[in-house]
C-alpha cells in the first residue's frame, strides 16, 4: 500500500482562546490532546507519516511547511458561524486534499434551522420548527407544546438539558431568554418527539455523480449504493429521565463514560433500514462526504416514527466513548481500523489510492 505524508488537523481544548464573559461550556466540542493523538497514532499504524497541526491562525504557515498529501480533518475552529468550514476553505485554496465534507456542508450542518429547511424542502421527515432572534417573538401558529429549544449552531450538546423541554409560554420565554443571551445567536425551537433517541453513523460515498435530491418516485429504488452503515445506537436515559430527560451537555461531557450504550440498538430489521435510508438521504440532500453521523428521536406517540434531529458531518473521534466510534466498534472495527477507513475512503474520493 502507498505511503502519505498525513496531516491531522484539529483544535484542542486546552490550546482554545480565554475570554472575559466566556461560558463553561464554551470550547465543550474541541478534542482532547490524547484523541488527537489517537488519531495521529492511527493513521501511523496505517504504515503513513503523521503529524497534528493546530488548526489556529498559524494554520496556513504549518501546513505548508508540511506539505501533507492529504489532511485528516476534524478542526472545529473557534469563532464565527460557519466555523467549521474555515480550514476546509484554506485547504481548498491552497489545492491539499482533505477527508470529510466540503465548505457548504459544513457550513449548512452547523446551522441547525438551516438545515431543517433544507430536511423540510425534500419532504424528509423533521419535527416542525420555529428560529427566534428575539425572546418577545411570538410563537407561529401551529406551534404545539411541549417543545424543546436548543442554540442553532452549536455542538456536543451544548444549552441543551432538562430545561430544554418547554410545557408553556413561560418556559419558552425563559430559555429563549437564557439561550440567546449565553450563547449569542438564534435559537431554535422544534416539537419536541417523546421517544427514543438513536443515532446511526456511517462511512464511504454515494457513487456519483450524485445530485443534492432524492428521487421524486416514492417506489423508487433506495439510493444508498457506496455507503456502509454501522449499527444504530441508543444511549439508555432510564436513569437520567427525571435529572437530564435528553442527550445532553452533561451527558455528552461530565458522565459519557458513565451510560449504558446500547449498540447495536434494539430494533426490528424493517427500522433499521428505515432509519439507514433516512441516513443515507440525509447524507445526500446535505452534500456530505466520507462519514457522518444522523440523530434520530422515535415518536412513541405516532407508532415509533423516526424524525430527523440533525447532522454531524465532523462526528467525534474519541476511542471507546464517541458514538459513532462506539457504533464502529459493534461493526468490528478497531479505532485504529475506523480511522484508516476514514482516510482511505477520502484517498479514493480524490483518486489517490
Amino acid at each position: 500500500m502507498k505511503k502519505f505524508r498525513v496531516a491531522v488537523l484539529a483544535n484542542i481544548k486546552a490550546n482554545a482562546p480565554v475570554f472575559e464573559g466566556m461560558s463553561a461550556d464554551q470550547w465543550d466540542d474541541l478534542d482532547s490532546e490524547s484523541t488527537v493523538l489517537s488519531l495521529r497514532d492511527a493513521i501511523r499504524a496505517g504504515g503513513h507519516e503523521c503529524e497534528f497541526l493546530e488548526a489556529d491562525e498559524s494554520i496556513i504557515d504549518t501546513v505548508r511547511a508540511y506539505k501533507p498529501d492529504i489532511c485528516f480533518n476534524i478542526a472545529e475552529s473557534h469563532f464565527g458561524d460557519s466555523r467549521e468550514a474555515q480550514i476546509p476553505a484554506i485547504l481548498e485554496k491552497l489545492q491539499i486534499p482533505y477527508t470529510g465534507s466540503k465548505i457548504l456542508t459544513l457550513a449548512l450542518s452547523l446551522d441547525k434551522p438551516m438545515t431543517k429547511r433544507i430536511l423540510a424542502w425534500h419532504n424528509l421527515p423533521t419535527p416542525e420548527f420555529q428560529s427566534f432572534e428575539r425572546e418577545n417573538e411570538p410563537l407561529d401558529e401551529g406551534m404545539q407544546y411541549p417543545l424543546f429549544i436548543k442554540p442553532s449552531r452549536e455542538g456536543t450538546g451544548m444549552g441543551i438539558s432538562y430545561q430544554s423541554i418547554l410545557h408553556n409560554e413561560d418556559e419558552l420565554r425563559t430559555q429563549l431568554r437564557y439561550v440567546l443571551n449565553r450563547y449569542k445567536q438564534p435559537a431554535l425551537v422544534e416539537r419536541f418527539i417523546e421517544g427514543r433517541e438513536v443515532t446511526v453513523g456511517l462511512v464511504g460515498n454515494l457513487i456519483g455523480p450524485v445530485a443534492r435530491r432524492i428521487p421524486l418516485d416514492e417506489n423508487a429504488h433506495r439510493i444508498h449504493a457506496g455507503l456502509h452503515f454501522l449499527p444504530p445506537m441508543e444511549v439508555n436515559l432510564d436513569p437520567y429521565l427525571e435529572t437530564d430527560g435528553v442527550y445532553g451537555n452533561n451527558l455528552k461531557t461530565a458522565l459519557a463514560a458513565d451510560l449504558e450504550y446500547l449498540c447495536p440498538a434494539p430494533l426490528d430489521e424493517d427500522m433499521v433500514d428505515e432509519l439507514n435510508w433516512l441516513a443515507a438521504a440525509v447524507f445526500r440532500v446535505t452534500g456530505a462526504l466520507d462519514f457522518a453521523r444522523i440523530d434520530f428521536r422515535l415518536d412513541k406517540n405516532d407508532n415509533f416514527k423516526p424524525y430527523i434531529l440533525e447532522i454531524n458531518p465532523l462526528p467525534g473521534l474519541m476511542p471507546k466513548l464517541s458514538d459513532i466510534i462506539i457504533e464502529a466498534n459493534a461493526d468490528g472495527f478497531s479505532h485504529t481500523e475506523f480511522i484508516n477507513l476514514i482516510l482511505n475512503t477520502a484517498l479514493s474520493r480524490y483518486g489517490m489510492i
